[in-house]
Formats: C-alpha cells, structure tokens, sequence
C-alpha cells in the first residue's frame, strides 16, 4: 500500500522584499525557443468612424448665388458620447463644448481603451525580459509499502524485523523559485516593437481628438447658421404680417384690391411656416451637438458663441502641407507602425539566434520548521535552435509582409494628409468668393426693398412688388449665412487638416 498526499500553497508574498524589482507572472521556460510577435495584418485601428467636412455643389439650377452646399459628416463612435459628470450652467461656448467632447465623445474613449490595451501588451512583452519570481508551500505525507515498490527480504536477523510498510511520515518545503532571460532577442525585440505600437495608439488617440474638434466644431457651426435662420425667418415674417396689415387697412379705404390682400396674406402664412420649419431644424442641430458632447440629448440650452466671417490667417498651400507633414497624428502613428513591423522582423529572424536562461531556487526543508535545513539549485541553459520545421521561415515571411503593408500605408497616409490640406484650401477659396457675392448680392436687395417700399407708400407700384423684394432678401439673407457657415467649416477644416486641431482653432475661427 502506497498513500500520498500533498498540500501546496501560492506564497507570492514570501519574498516581498524583493517584489519590488520582480515582476510576477508564471516563470518563463527555461531554453524554450520564443516565438516573434506578429504585428495585425492593418495598421488602422480598430475604430471604424470617421469625421469629414465636404461642399458639394447645389444640384439643379436657382436664381440664389450660393453655389456650395457644406456638410460635416460623422459615423462611427464619434456620433455619440458618455453622459457628461461636469456641471453645466445651460449655456455652451465653442470652446466648452469642444472641451465636453474630448473628455466624453465616444472616439477618444474607444481609442483611449485602446491605448490601455497597448499599455499592458507592453507589460507583458517587457516581462519576458525581467525577472520571474514566484514561491511554493509543499507540505508531503507519506506511507510507502516496500513490497509493492518491488523490495522483499528473504533473510532475517535474529531479534531484527524488517518491516513490510514504512511510514507514516511527513516532511515541509517552502521554497522561492527565479528565472531570469540572460540573453533572448526575440524578446527584446518583440519589446521594442510593443514598445512602437503603444506610440502609434497615442498617435492614434491624439488623431482621434483633432477629429472630435472637427465634428464638435462642425456642429457648433451648424446651431450658429440654424439659429441666423431663425432670426432671419422671424424678421421677415414680421414684414410679411406689416406689410399685410397695411394692405388690409388701405382695402378698407378702397385703396387696394381684395387679391393683394389675399397675396400678403399668403406670403405671411408662408412665412410662418418657415419658421416653423427652420425652429424645427434648430432644435435638431443643437440635439445632434449635445450628442457629440456628454449633454443630456435636448434643445434646453444656449449657445453662447457667434463665429462671424473673418478672413483666413495668412498661410500658403505649400506652408500649410510643410506642416501638416510635421504635426498630423495620424501620419506619425503611420511611422511609428513602420517601426514597429521592423522591430517585428527583427525579432522573428533572432529565432535563428541562441537564447540563454537562468534559473534558481532557495527554501528550506524539514519534518518541522525548528528542523529544516536549506537547499539550493541554480542551473544555466543555452538553447540553439537547430531545426523547427520551416517555423522561422514562416514567421519572417509574415512579418516581412505586414511591414510592406505598413509601409504601403505611410505612404497613403502621407497622400491622404496633403489631399485634406488642398482640398480645404479649395473650399476655402471658393467658400470666400461666395461670401463676397453673398454680401453683395444681400445688400442690393435690401436697397431694392427700400426703394419698393417707397414706391409703394408713394402710390407708385402695388403690394405684390414689396413682397416679392421681400422674398428677394429673405433668399439673401439665408445665401449669405449658407455662404459664412462654408468658410468657417472650410477654416475648420483646414485647421483639422494641418493637425493639432484644438491649438490651432484660435487661429481660423475668430470668436465674438
């Protein structure tokens, strides 16, 4: 009969004078060949939305001057947000609401657990290269039958009986147990490369902040040109209800016929719903704007803001690409990722290199603890790869390929950023030509309504005549605000485009 039993216990804590400088986790295996890290087959990240500012041409054909039709569009995460924990006042600046979105936008959240992520692939890449320590508790009962292990005593002594089971008996050992890498470059190289990619994840969260600003700011602009149109809807439908209370009473005195009566009537009620309409867009762009920035998705609130038109800072195209070459987060995440695939080859051709191991053991051993003695073992091994059946070959293979596609990605990275910068300078110049026809196109119909007005108190030309000129201003006054919301989106724009979006705003958007 042979009985065993054992008890062990984890004693982390047993060295804890050493911790410090140890990193726990299960001890690395002694001479095992270490298999290079694969970087992901995209250097994109796993985040799927977007934020672009666009003008597309008015379809069809109108008497207006606005030419341009501007857009910021959003998908992805950066359509929502967490719930704002900052108090709020109910009144919301350009710079506060770009504030509440950085913090509370779900495109820097996701991005910035993804960069946590990256963080603790970092600690475990780094820990192949630190020390390993970890201690055991065995306590061994035992009762041995010497027969059934094979021994029998055919002999005897006089006066001496040798027994046929021996045991019970028990013994203690609390023992400490270190690896230690001496020399592995794999797994150096695997920490440079994480090392590489927790760069590129900050690139990317950075990238992903300049992208809330755009779509915050795009927003904030989007609530200003909304609320212009409701002031300038309210101004004409209390032209509209003047002009036909004047008709009204001049029918009353036989002055005018009942159809100009009817006419400003129309126009009136019109006008009406418009504002109805427009008051209804308004409310859905200051909805969609406390969706983007942690508040409560409603209307009651107030922005504080006017951005009017002001001239773009003096900057050229070329200057503007220049720097955008040096700031843009998202092309220096491109190059870090570069260098991380090349970290990665490195590592899977060091397969082929030897690797040398330490490992150690300390503890004491013994029936009692007043009885106990201390043992040791410390052993070396040097491993040579020989032969893994092509496994390195392969590995060079893939790693090789995934830094051809990154590197084909730096260079679409490096296209796309120049393309934003130019294509922002294209719609910021035309964006300034029609603000100009705006103004001007604006002001002559205001002088035209004028004279109308005069006319028509002299007697000289009908109702029909001022309401028309009426709506003249009126499809004005919405082209001019159409045509400031697209240079200051083109200005936004820019400011995204050239990077550090947040520092740069200052700049293009001159706040009231």
């Amino acid at each position: 009969m042979k009985r065993r039993t054992h008890f062990h216990i984890a004693a982390a804590a047993f060295l804890s004078a050493v911790c410090a400088f140890a990193q726990f986790g299960p001890p690395a295996g002694a001479g095992g060949p270490t298999i290079a890290n694969q970087v992901p087959r995209s250097g994109q990240t796993s985040e799927t939305g977007s934020v672009a500012a666009t003008q597309s041409p008015v379809a069809g054909t109108t008497n207006s001057v606005n030419t341009i039709n501007p857009s910021i569009e959003v998908s992805g995460p950066y359509t929502g947000s967490e719930t704002s924990r900052k108090p709020f006042n109910g009144k919301l600046s350009l710079r506060d609401a770009i504030a509440r979105g950085l913090d509370y936008n779900l495109g820097t959240v996701g991005l910035t657990m993804a960069m946590r992520q990256a963080h603790g692939q970092s600690i475990v890449a780094r820990s192949a290269l630190l020390p390993n320590l970890h201690a055991t508790l065995g306590e061994t009962v035992e009762q041995i039958d010497l027969r059934a292990d094979g021994l029998r005593f055919n002999f005897s002594f006089p006066g001496i009986a040798i027994p046929a089971i021996v045991g019970p008996f028990n013994y203690f050992d609390l023992r400490a147990h270190l690896t230690q890498t001496v020399a592995d470059f794999v797994a150096l190289n695997n920490y440079r490369s994480s090392k590489e990619t927790l760069r590129a994840n900050d690139f990317f969260g950075q990238d992903a902040k300049d992208l809330v600003v755009l779509a915050v700011g795009g927003a904030y602009l989007q609530v200003i040109a909304a609320q212009a149109r409701v002031v300038s809807a309210k101004a004409q439908l209390d032209a509209a209800n003047a002009l036909y209370s004047q008709t009204t009473q001049q029918h009353a005195v036989g002055l005018v016929a009942q159809i100009d009566v009817n006419k400003n009537q129309v126009q009136a009620l019109t006008q009406q719903q418009r504002l109805s309409t427009l008051q209804n867009d308004l409310a859905k762009q200051k909805i969609n704007l406390a969706r983007l920035t942690g508040l409560p998705p409603n209307e009651n609130y107030e922005i504080t803001d006017d951005v009017p038109f002001a001239e773009a800072p003096p900057l050229g195209e070329d200057e503007a690409v220049q720097q955008a070459f040096m700031q843009r987060a998202d092309l220096k995440a491109a190059q870090t990722q570069v260098h991380a695939a090349e970290r990665t080859v490195a590592a899977a051709k060091a397969e082929r290199l030897p690797s040398v191991s330490l490992s150690a053991d300390y503890g004491v051993i013994g029936t009692v603890p007043d009885q106990s003695h201390g043992t040791f073992s410390v052993s070396g091994t040097l491993s040579v790869p020989m032969w893994e059946g092509g496994r390195i070959n392969g590995d060079i293979e893939q790693a090789n390929a995934a830094l051809s596609q990154r590197q084909a990605e730096l260079e679409d990275t490096k296209s796309k950023v120049e393309s934003d910068v130019r294509n922002a300078f294209l719609d910021l110049k035309a964006a300034t030509s029609q603000v100009a026809v705006a103004q001007q196109n604006l002001d002559v119909t205001r002088q035209t309504l004028d004279l109308t007005r005069q006319r028509f108190d002299a007697g000289v030309t009908d109702a029909v005549d001022v309401s028309n000129q009426q709506a003249a201003v009126a499809a004005a006054e919405l082209d001019y605000i159409n045509a400031v919301f697209a240079h200051n989106v083109a200005k936004l724009s820019l400011a995204r485009a050239i990077g550090d979006a947040n520092q740069n705003l200052p700049r293009f958007l001159k706040l009231q």
